[in-house]
């Protein structure tokens, strides 16, 4: 699938910026799984989760992709490009 995503020139080596999503943690809030951004390492919460802020981080942003930061998954996905990469 990774011939589809025409972005993967812009996966940087990255550090989580937290262990949760970062404006939930900051609002008391709760979230239903992350995602980390492989352009800065924002860690946001899943368009599951009410707040959706990694969708709403990618749109502020345009940083095109992001892993799963759950325990034991290892996909990535290209907001672009609207593939998993």
């Amino acid at each position: 699938m990774a011939a589809n995503c025409t972005h993967l020139d812009q996966i940087r080596d990255v550090s989580p910026s937290a262990e949760g999503c970062e404006e939930c943690l900051r609002l008391g809030d709760s979230w239903v799984h992350l995602r980390e951004c492989l352009s800065c390492g924002h860690v946001g919460c899943c368009d599951s989760s009410k707040n959706k802020h990694a969708t709403k981080h990618y749109r502020a942003t345009e940083h095109p992709i992001v892993r799963s930061f759950q325990p034991g998954e290892a996909w990535r996905y290209c907001y672009v490009d609207e593939v998993l990469v």
